[in-house]
């Protein structure tokens, strides 16, 4: 099964954590056999970087040599070998009978040769002879980034730099499921109690749990709650404790909607005062999934670019979760950081000012926006709200004071979270108040 998923995102660019789930629940596999294929196809995605240098050094020819369907053999192979306490002997016997029932004895024995020589070092072994001997190159490399990744986050952590192979580290390891309970149906200790997790530490409305399936909890499957990052929560709820001049009209703007998580907290909240969220999202398919989100709830999903929605002024909160690398949410996406490209990044930041400028036309004076981003890149957070608060008058209001409790999230007045010091994806997170 891990194989299968790793050939799925290697040829249609699929994301493990969407095609695995249902392979699971298809083939009715729990337990310590789900959990072994998870850690396999994760692990064997999040690690590629350092898979493909052993691999080349072993195999005596370039990865683009390597024909697709025997690389991922080689990778899943030589992730049990490196990343695991599978035996080497086991692991190896495994993937020459894979090798063996896929293409025939021939490739069999290459695949054989390969992983018996990957075989003969440990994961620090090998860390020592294929690593750059830059300190951030070297760290990039002991922990599967790209080093374009691992720069742009010591930049990010600034004077705190020295954290960055926990931040590293903390993108390889397992992620917590977060559950969010809807506002209104369910807390997050009822919510605790049923599930078996552990309230969050952060949001009020946040359960934690250590594994399993949410889609087949009770209170997910009824709509009283939802899988989301504890991270996100807090961005929707920044948004509604945001101070605004004069009385708040209820006119509430999700203006890039899609899935519909935060849409859908946000319903939740307006709904108990009465107010009404606008949820904007230009893909069909996604607009689908923010109607599913919030169905029973004041939401009105609206298919329209962001940039041009058509929409009428006045808008008293506006949520610009805006597209970005993902660079924060890498420990969710296992394939991410292998398909993103520093050239990404600018294109990105394009969209980025002109869906934030969109929005501040649709505010009405005394509004908040809150402009946030799943990535900590500098280009894709501060810089944006630098360039932004040059070209208007925007009052940029300390964010930190929006997320009461939450600790260590920067010297303000934007707020960053970061998954080695508060468990969550690393989320950005700037609010603006347009003058009266």
């Amino acid at each position: 099964m891990a194989l299968e998923v790793l050939r799925a995102v290697r040829e249609r660019d699929a994301y493990a954590n969407l095609v695995l789930p249902g392979l699971l629940r298809e083939r009715r596999i729990e337990g310590r056999d789900a959990a072994l294929a998870t850690e396999l196809t994760y692990g064997a995605c999040r690690s590629q970087g350092l898979l493909d240098a052993v691999i080349e050094r072993c195999a005596g020819r370039p990865i683009a040599e390597i024909d697709g369907p025997l690389l991922d053999v080689l990778r899943l192979g030589v992730y049990q070998l490196l990343r695991t306490r599978i035996g080497a002997h086991a692991a190896v016997d495994t993937s020459v009978g894979l090798a063996r029932a896929e293409f025939g004895a021939g490739r069999s024995g290459f695949v054989n040769a390969v992983l018996r020589k990957a075989s003969q070092r440990s994961a620090q072994e090998w860390v020592a002879e294929l690593a750059p001997e830059d300190p951030v190159g070297r760290l990039a490399f002991e922990h599967a980034h790209p080093l374009w990744i691992a720069q742009a986050f010591a930049d990010a952590l600034g004077a705190r730099a020295g954290e960055l192979a926990d931040l590293l580290a903390a993108d390889d390891e397992r992620p917590v499921v977060h559950l969010v309970a809807r506002p209104g149906e369910i807390t997050a200790e009822e919510l605790a109690l049923v599930t078996g997790g552990e309230e969050g530490r952060w949001s009020p409305y946040a359960v934690h749990l250590d594994g399993g399936d949410p889609a087949q909890l009770e209170p997910v499957r009824e709509g009283m709650a939802a899988v989301q990052d504890e991270g996100s929560q807090l961005v929707a709820l920044a948004l509604t404790r945001a101070p605004l001049h004069g009385p708040d009209g209820g006119r509430w703007l999700d203006l890039c909607a899609g899935p519909g998580g935060k849409a859908a907290l946000l319903g939740a909240l307006a709904a108990i005062d009465g107010f009404v969220v606008d949820a904007v999202e230009p893909a069909e398919h996604r607009a689908d999934l923010v109607r599913k989100s919030t169905a029973d709830l004041p939401v009105r999903v609206r298919v329209a670019d962001g940039r041009d929605s058509g929409l009428t002024p006045g808008y008293d909160r506006i949520l610009v979760d805006a597209p970005c690398t993902g660079l924060g949410a890498l420990r969710r996406r296992p394939e991410a950081r292998w398909r993103r490209e520093p050239g990404d990044v600018r294109d990105l930041v394009r969209l980025q000012r002109e869906l934030l400028a969109a929005a501040w036309s649709l505010l009405r004076p005394g509004g908040v926006v809150v402009y946030s981003t799943c990535s900590p890149h500098l280009s894709e957070t501060v810089s944006v709200v630098a360039d932004f608060t040059r070209r208007h008058e925007a009052e940029q209001l300390d964010t930190r004071e929006l997320l009461p409790g939450v600790t260590d999230i920067g010297d303000g007045p934007a707020a960053q979270l970061w998954p080695h010091r508060h468990g969550t994806d690393a989320m950005f997170l700037a609010a603006l108040r347009k003058p009266n």
